[in-house]
């Protein structure tokens, strides 16, 4: 049984005392995510370092359901975000020694965290979303609610970038669906809405296609141009971020929303290939982020 330990307002915890538990959580983020570590590496330390702790609590999270598919396992890391929360009782390891020194150097609120957890059990009693109402309520307790996590890390106005921040997050979600169409039918799942399915003729069999049909297409592209619009709105909190926080956020945007150019560009092959943005293409976009900075902030 891991040991657990008392953490107390009065103890000072330091990033440099807790730096090889920051760099474990650096690996689970290098690791699963290329896109979201090629950006918010740029962010200076101490910054960088919180958004790897946090990421790696989000991982673990997400990783018990889609991968462990252990919903017991959920509600014990809710247990222990209530011991860490409320108790101030954090599990002697990496993430949460981690994560201990991140709510003490940060204004952090526990309402996104448990938000995220009440995502992930949603997923593991999956029910494809009726509208696109429901998918952005979905989205938020998956994706957007990581943004409100991150806001305090980003900027010294996080209350004032809520509702920006929830946008962005359910673009990214939309982003991952759209990506991942064919994996998740596979996997039994379809997040695109019945509705907007309906609205365009698609059926069940469309999935498993060589390659998509132009009524797949139609749907996929509708979801996309919301996506979009979300990333358009979501990117005008970027003058409410720490100046040296714009790069990084606008950085992971422009990489994430590339996503979708990426599949337009391999005629839409998503039902059996994941499309991804390399490195070399994530460097050819440094003017456009640029550009983005200068228009937003």
């Amino acid at each position: 049984m891991t040991e657990t330990v008392k953490v107390t307002s009065l103890e000072p915890l330091t990033f440099s005392r807790y730096q090889q538990d920051f760099k474990i959580c650096e690996s689970i983020i290098k690791k699963q995510s290329k896109s979201f570590y090629a950006a918010f590496s740029q962010l200076p330390h101490p910054d960088n370092w919180a958004v790897y702790a946090i990421y790696a609590f989000c991982r673990q999270a997400d990783d018990l359901i889609d991968e462990a598919e252990d919903v017991d396992g959920l509600e014990c890391l809710k247990q222990q975000l209530h011991d860490f929360i409320d108790k101030q009782i954090i599990l002697n390891t990496p993430m949460w020694r981690a994560l201990a020194v991140v709510f003490q150097h940060y204004p952090m609120s526990a309402d996104p965290f448990y938000d995220m957890l009440y995502g992930q059990k949603q997923d593991s009693q999956f029910e494809q979303p009726e509208t696109i109402a429901d998918l952005s309520e979905y989205s938020y307790y998956v994706a957007g609610s990581v943004g409100l996590m991150l806001l305090p890390i980003l900027s010294d106005v996080p209350s004032q970038l809520v509702s920006r921040g929830k946008q962005i997050g359910e673009a990214m979600q939309v982003t991952n669906i759209l990506r991942d169409v064919g994996e998740d039918f596979a996997n039994h799942r379809i997040y695109l809405p019945r509705t907007l399915l309906k609205k365009h003729g698609v059926d069940n069999r469309m999935f498993i296609q060589e390659s998509p049909s132009q009524e797949l297409i139609a749907a996929w592209e509708e979801l996309a141009k919301r996506a979009e619009s979300l990333y358009e709105e979501g990117l005008e909190l970027t003058a409410g971020l720490k100046p040296k926080a714009r790069f990084p956020f606008v950085a992971a945007c422009v990489y994430y929303r590339a996503i979708l150019t990426a599949v337009r560009n391999n005629h839409y092959q998503m039902l059996h290939q994941r499309q991804v943005v390399s490195a070399k293409h994530k460097f050819k976009l440094i003017p456009e982020i640029q550009h983005l900075i200068n228009k937003y902030s």
